[in-house]
């Protein structure tokens, strides 16, 4: 198999193809490099994002502004769906007061989430939070560094 071909798999009556071919899946498994094959769950809903803005604490760091809502459980839920729904739930805002360009906000956006999952790996407890990330203008020329201790500083509060 090529580099640059994607790995075809036939799943009942639908095909399903991987972006990463097993080999190299096998490899970063052997490798330990478990970094690469996080991905964190998505905080989606106008009403979810408006409810965490409302209701959830705030922590302001030099590079971003984190919102957090601890997902709190009933007593008698069945243990599956607690399963399910602990974890980070990420969310991220940046509005045009920010900056004008949406390319400079994407940026900031996307490395202010991937500062939060390097760190998040580095982590085994089963927290169920709602995050909602702010960045600030500051994320887009610092070092990555920064913003990884700023999320590091934030993650310690929790």
């Amino acid at each position: 198999m090529q580099d640059n071909e994607k790995l075809q798999i036939e799943v009942g009556h639908k095909q399903v193809f991987l972006i990463y071919p097993i080999d190299h899946m096998l490899e970063v498994l052997k490798e330990g490099r478990y970094y690469d094959l996080v991905k964190l769950k998505h905080l989606r809903g106008r009403k979810l994002n408006a409810h965490v803005m409302r209701k959830g604490r705030v922590w302001k760091g030099d590079t971003l502004v984190v919102r957090w809502l601890p997902i709190i459980f009933k007593d008698g839920v069945d243990p599956a769906v607690i399963k399910k729904n602990s974890g980070l739930f990420v969310g991220t805002m940046a509005s045009t007061k920010l900056n004008k360009s949406a390319v400079k906000r994407n940026r900031m956006r996307r490395r202010c989430k991937e500062a939060l999952r390097k760190a998040v790996i580095d982590r085994n407890e089963n927290d169920a939070v709602q995050l909602l990330l702010c960045p600030r203008s500051r994320s887009l020329t610092c070092d990555f560094s920064d913003i990884q201790s700023d999320v590091e500083r934030f993650l310690s509060t929790l």
